[in-house]
């Protein structure tokens, strides 16, 4: 059987398990946020990095509101070094997100994605407050 799917055969499964668990370290889930947001002590600070505007009609619970453009050294020196972040953005077709990781990377914090933005928060069956 020959296709796109077949025709390059799958990695090795130690290259596989190397590679799938190294996305951990860059990312985590919508499920995996609001799990932590229910504790006391979540352990990072939820950046929602979409327009103030997006963010008024609809973020996560706990989200602190900081578009990725506004990502800076004297912006970010509200929090201690080695606080760590999680943004996210509108969902799997914006790379907000992502933007704003890396500017917070470039800055030295510590960084995560939450894959899925509020598309994927919203997929889960979470609410968003307005």
């Amino acid at each position: 059987m020959d296709n796109a799917v077949t025709r390059v055969p799958a990695a090795p499964a130690d290259d596989a398990v190397r590679h799938f668990e190294a996305q951990f370290a860059y990312e985590t889930d919508c499920w995996d946020t609001h799990a932590a947001l229910a504790t006391p002590e979540p352990g990072f600070v939820l950046l929602d990095v979409r327009s103030p505007a997006l963010y008024a009609r609809g973020h996560v619970p706990g989200a602190v509101s900081l578009p990725h453009g506004k990502i800076i050294a004297s912006r970010m020196a509200a929090w201690p070094a080695g606080t760590l972040f999680v943004t996210y953005c509108a969902g799997p077709h914006c790379n907000g997100a992502a933007r704003g990781a890396a500017k917070l990377a470039r800055l030295g914090y510590p960084v995560k994605l939450m894959a899925g933005g509020i598309t994927g928060w919203v997929d889960e069956g979470f609410a968003l407050v307005t």
